[in-house]
């Protein structure tokens, strides 16, 4: 009975080992739900890129205004009857 009770503990014992320490573990577990976190938060930061970008492509597709505004930003457009200004700071 003493070698029954024995040998249940060790097996015990080495289950409770490969649980926390083991291959697939909880260690790993914990490891791997952190990584789940970083991919996640990624993911969720390039979803807000993809959006902005999707709606910049509707403003070119739909409307004059964002073409415009590149075009300013980008090109130096002036319309006629526009004066356009360049300030340049004074050398010291």
């Amino acid at each position: 009975m003493r070698l029954f009770v024995f040998v249940l503990l060790c097996l015990l014992a080495l289950l409770q080992y490969h649980l926390w320490f083991g291959k697939n573990g909880l260690r790993d577990r914990h490891a791997l739900l952190e990584e789940v976190e970083l991919v996640i938060e990624s993911n969720s930061e390039l979803r807000q890129r993809n959006l902005m970008m999707f709606s910049e492509i509707e403003d070119l597709k739909e409307g004059t205004d964002a073409i415009e505004e590149r075009a300013r930003n980008e090109l130096g457009l002036v319309k006629e009857g526009e004066t356009f200004f360049r300030i340049v700071p004074k050398e010291d």
